[in-house]
């Protein structure tokens, strides 16, 4: 009786063991709750921060009106149709958050999203466009970085220029087996150039209501390792010395116990 009381003790602290294990791999658990909240969030838009790459068009019904304030492209007439040629070079933000706009000069682009930028730009170009124009603002580099305990780390563009910690995590190939759940770090440059070290939850259901869900641009996503990881890389190189001496004495005990069995 007492042996059968043993071995449901042992199991129950297994199965105690195992739930406890289980409560750290599921992404955003109590869902139930973060929907309780019937919180909104506003729609995430990138803001252009000190060095952004941006390409800035600059469109009217006559091309050879807005072909200066377009970088990098000509313009064209044949048969009384005007066609703009060449691919638009990039603006680069200086560290000042502005660019050198051509015949406005300096623009203060630091801080605005696309939106703003674009109808910034209108507004000064009223002076010289008899029409408003089409001004699209784009960051063609918009770029995050996924590094640690994940699949497939690196470097990811980003087209849209939108994209969650958990869209950046599938970009890396999700965590792996080693990896924390409840303690990823977020790595965020201010517009000062001043790095900030978040910690995030992933397993908490409300982390899609925290404002730092939405990355942005040139954010570093690290996934810390969990403790056996860390006891895997520290015993792994003496575990495997320890097993090729052990396989080793298996070999030689061997080799002796067959010599002497035939030298009897």
């Amino acid at each position: 009786m007492k042996s059968f009381l043993k071995i449901v003790a042992i199991c129950a602290m297994l199965s105690l063991t195992a739930c406890n294990s289980y409560r750290k791999v599921p992404y955003i658990q109590n869902h139930e709750y973060a929907n309780s909240l019937n919180q909104n969030t506003d729609l995430y838009d990138a803001k252009i921060m000190p060095k952004d790459i941006l390409t800035i068009t600059v469109n009217t019904s006559d091309p050879s009106a807005s072909a200066h304030f377009n970088l990098g492209r000509s313009v064209s007439i044949d048969n009384n149709k005007a066609t703009t040629q060449g691919s638009l070079e990039t603006y680069l933000v200086d560290n000042d958050g502005t660019i050198d706009f051509p015949i406005l000069g300096r623009l203060t682009v630091e801080g605005l999203t696309k939106n703003e930028c674009e109808e910034m730009i209108k507004d000064k170009l009223k002076t010289y466009l008899k029409e408003t124009p089409v001004v699209m603002v784009r960051m063609p580099e918009f770029k995050i970085t996924v590094l640690g305990e994940v699949n497939k780390p690196g470097q990811f563009t980003i087209k849209n220029e939108k994209v969650n910690i958990l869209e950046a995590l599938a970009l890396g190939g999700d965590m792996s087996i080693y990896g924390r759940r409840d303690n990823v770090k977020l790595i965020r440059e201010d517009d000062k150039g001043k790095r900030h070290i978040y910690t995030m939850d992933l397993t908490d259901a409300t982390i899609i209501y925290n404002p730092l869900y939405q990355l942005q641009q040139n954010d570093v996503v690290y996934v810390t390792p969990n403790k056996t990881k860390a006891k895997f890389s520290n015993t792994g190189a003496s575990t495997q010395l320890w097993l090729t001496s052990i396989s080793s004495l298996i070999s030689l005990g061997s080799l002796i116990a067959t010599i002497v069995r035939y030298t009897k």
